[in-house]
């Protein structure tokens, strides 16, 4: 049998008769939240029936979750092959109401999903490394992770959720299935989540980085940076010997983006590593002529890592000095750190589950 989420809603039509059942198919899928083909009411019950026998709807089970104290919820999903991967859902904003009950703001969330079971990169502060790579996800794998979250959250259809490719595995090598993904979550049949709110983060492989270009997807670029020299990206991040920082910037420089928008470096900030001034006086040398925005992130300790969280004063100092040189500089709000929130932790934390069916 095959997962129906893996089909576009071109695909899907192709394969019925008469082919406008796809657009009530996706309807049904994606907006009002059908768990079953036999929830499909205007669909006749033959139809369904051959539905049933051909396809199925739930790529995944959630066979465990952790909650934050600051809302933020991290879930350990497994496949239909028994393996597993995590996704986290991140509130951004708070609901707002006013005295007469009216919503004045509605709440504002993000999604970070995997794209890989395991991942090939072998970064070393990252714990989705240590268990190699197994597999890539399928794009009817990807999109399930963001449906079965906003489903499952009560999170309305028509509020829109921001989704960053940032979870387990490099999204850019399973550029087929990512950019497929991409293209069914934004069908305005089916979840209607536009390119511009969709964030492809990748640890710099600059040869994928071009042919995404060349997709002209319109989604958002994010460079898991890290460092600011090769020697040290290098010992950080493997794939910086096949692809050098000054290949991954000349291939950011090519990279389309909405003029309204800029590319995200992502800098994971880790004590006595790369939290000096020095390190952010070369990545503003780095960053010339680029619209880039730089967003810091204290490093999540996890057992086992050599590396330990910054202090905050360094971080601050960091980011201030970028500001005064006109680099656009956040620091990532930490978020679950009550709970397994790094790429990895709960899953590691969850060994067994995998594969066991009972």
């Amino acid at each position: 049998m095959r997962n129906l989420l893996d089909l576009s809603q071109d695909e899907l039509a192709n394969l019925l008769s008469p082919k406008f059942r796809a657009k009530q198919i996706y309807e049904w899928v994606y907006k009002k939240n059908a768990r079953s083909f036999d929830e499909m009411t205007n669909i006749s019950k033959d139809v369904r029936e051959n539905l049933k026998s051909e396809f199925y709807l739930d790529p995944l089970t959630c066979v465990r979750s952790e909650t934050s104290k600051d809302g933020s919820i991290k879930y350990l999903f497994k496949l239909t092959d028994g393996k597993t991967i995590e996704s986290v859902l991140l509130p951004m904003k708070e609901e707002i109401s006013s005295e007469d009950g009216s919503v004045e703001r509605h709440a504002r969330y993000t999604i970070c999903v995997s794209s890989q079971v395991g991942c090939k990169m072998g970064c070393s502060f990252c714990l989705t490394a240590k268990g190699g790579f197994v597999r890539n996800l399928s794009a009817g794998e990807i999109v399930a992770q963001i449906l079965w979250i906003k489903r499952e959250n009560n999170i309305p259809y028509e509020r829109r959720v921001n989704v960053v490719y940032m979870g387990m595995g490099e999204p850019l090598d399973n550029l087929a299935n990512v950019s497929k993904a991409v293209s069914i979550l934004k069908d305005n049949d089916g979840l209607a989540i536009g390119a511009r709110r969709q964030t492809i983060s990748t640890s710099g492989l600059a040869s994928q980085i071009k042919k995404l270009g060349e997709l002209d997807l319109g989604v958002l670029l994010a460079i898991s940076l890290h460092a600011v020299t090769d020697e040290l990206r290098a010992k950080l991040m493997p794939i910086n010997k096949a692809y050098n920082i000054a290949a991954v910037m000349d291939a950011v420089r090519a990279f389309p983006i909405d003029m309204r928008k800029r590319v995200m470096f992502e800098y994971l900030i880790m004590d006595k590593v790369n939290d000096n001034l020095s390190d952010a006086k070369a990545l503003v040398k780095l960053l010339h002529g680029i619209k880039a925005k730089v967003n810091l992130i204290l490093f999540n300790p996890h057992e086992g890592s050599p590396y330990q969280r910054p202090s905050i004063e360094n971080v601050e100092n960091f980011r201030t000095y970028l500001q005064s040189r006109g680099v656009t500089c956040t620091i990532r709000q930490s978020k679950g750190l009550d709970i397994s929130a790094a790429c990895g932790q709960l899953k590691e934390r969850s060994k067994g589950i995998e594969n066991d069916n009972a």
